[in-house]
């Protein structure tokens, strides 16, 4: 598989954009090189479905002129001085952006430390298919389990590559590997479905077929027979894998592009007490094998820990150079890219976790809801309103008591921040990761 991705090629196509920029008549360029392959196999009642393999060679050069600028997006291998030179004449015709530039040279990475992202394991499209029956056959040994929607395995390797003119030059290799299963307990109008799936950068690191199988085939049958609650106001607490949720919106609402906008709820909060006094979350780009890690960001600014929210404080915004200028202050290596702009993006963002275990913070609560799936999107980032349709389980007496479905949780994303408390699990098993967390005072509506 050493061949798959070639480093010196994407650098050297970069380099060549930027160079065939500054030959048309730019006054400054940045250009990204990008590398994918990824195969799939779908399992459905023991047999493969299909196998998918992609592989995609893409660029973007982004090229400015005086204050004026443009993004172009193409294949490896197109003509790339016709394609340059139509990038300057775009730049020559677009709007004048006086925040918009390369990233200033001080803050560029000259080094950069090893985050072993590359797992170099072969791996083939019998071995995929293989673990994908696994999975699905793990989820259908479950008692109550039956059927499946459908299990998948997969490999994902990349590589990206960029170069400015300002003298940045860098590239990186990451891979991926992962296997996920949905299972259906029950039958007729009395069916549940729930899911299961693990992902990592290394195959060595990914938790065996039988576990996740087993998992998902536990939860659908946990889900039968769900009730109705009455309507009322009560503690709700998130399993870790929809607590992820909650940080989603976080990050959303501290984008710097967001705040440049003046569209978020959180818009006039830097340096506020959004959570309670023991609340920390960061953002680690150069987490070890980290599924959201980089050694550098999109516009070649080197890469560090943040503390988003350190005691409770909103610290900083996420930005990269466009909107750290509009903004009046400075990048902090934010900046996500794929081939086109760069946009202020997070990294491998963490809520770190309390000192309750879960059933002790379930014993607190006494009465109350724990929910364990969301339905759609319910967040509204301009305003802090929340309300998402929900499914779990109720909580009695301090002890997990029936499962529950169709109804809907609300508030407000301000006052749930701040009665956010975490309990003490941390499972890394994505991006964003959270531990089991309450939130009191929530609506519940149900009957």
């Amino acid at each position: 598989m050493s061949d798959l991705v070639d480093l010196d090629q994407l650098t050297q196509q970069a380099a060549r954009l930027v160079e065939a920029a500054r030959a048309a008549g730019a006054d400054a360029a940045d250009a990204v090189a990008v590398r994918s392959v990824n195969q799939v196999a779908s399992v459905l009642k023991g047999k493969v479905e299909k196998i998918e393999h992609a592989e995609n060679d893409d660029f973007g050069l982004r090229v400015f002129v005086g204050d004026r600028n443009a993004t172009i997006s193409a294949t490896l291998g197109s003509d790339v001085e016709a394609l340059a030179a139509r990038a300057v004449a775009m730049a020559r015709a677009a709007p004048p952006d006086r925040f918009a530039g390369l990233a200033d040279h001080a803050l560029l990475a000259t080094s950069w430390p090893d985050i072993d992202l590359l797992d170099e394991t072969p791996v083939s499209a019998a071995d995929l298919a293989e673990r994908g029956k696994a999975v699905e056959a793990a989820a259908m040994a479950v008692d109550g389990v039956t059927n499946t929607t459908g299990a998948s395995a997969y490999w994902a390797r990349g590589g990206m590559a960029l170069v400015t003119s300002s003298g940045f030059s860098g590239a990186y290799e990451s891979s991926g590997h992962g296997h996920s299963v949905a299972a259906i307990a029950g039958s007729g109008t009395g069916m549940e479905r729930d899911w299961d799936s693990s992902s990592k950068t290394h195959l060595a690191d990914l938790e065996s077929a039988e576990t996740v199988g087993t998992r998902a085939g536990d939860r659908a049958v946990r889900r039968l027979n769900p009730r109705q609650v009455a309507t009322q106001t009560a503690t709700v607490v998130y399993d870790p894998r929809v607590a992820t949720s909650l940080i989603g919106a976080l990050i959303g609402a501290i984008s710097g592009a967001s705040i440049a906008r003046r569209s978020s709820f959180l818009k006039d909060r830097l340096g506020q007490q959004l959570f309670g006094p023991n609340i920390r979350i960061t953002d680690d780009p150069l987490r070890r094998r980290g599924p959201g890690s980089r050694p550098f960001d999109g516009e070649g600014v080197g890469a560090a820990p943040l503390d988003l929210v350190e005691d409770g404080v909103l610290k900083t915004w996420l930005l990269d150079s466009a909107t750290a200028r509009e903004l009046g202050l400075e990048t902090n290596g934010r900046a996500g890219r794929g081939t086109g702009a760069p946009n202020p993006s997070s990294t491998n963002v963490l809520l770190h976790p309390g000192d309750q275990s879960p059933a002790e913070m379930i014993a607190a609560v006494g009465t109350g809801l724990y929910v364990t799936d969301f339905i759609g999107h319910g967040a509204n980032l301009v305003t802090g309103d929340y309300s998402r349709g929900a499914a779990g389980f109720w909580i009695e007496n301090g002890e997990i008591a029936y499962p529950v479905a169709e109804i809907t949780v609300a508030g407000n994303l301000l006052d749930m921040f701040r009665e956010l408390v975490p309990a003490d699990d941390i499972e890394f098993r994505s991006a964003f990761t959270a531990p089991t967390v309450a939130i009191g005072g929530l609506t519940i509506a149900g009957r």
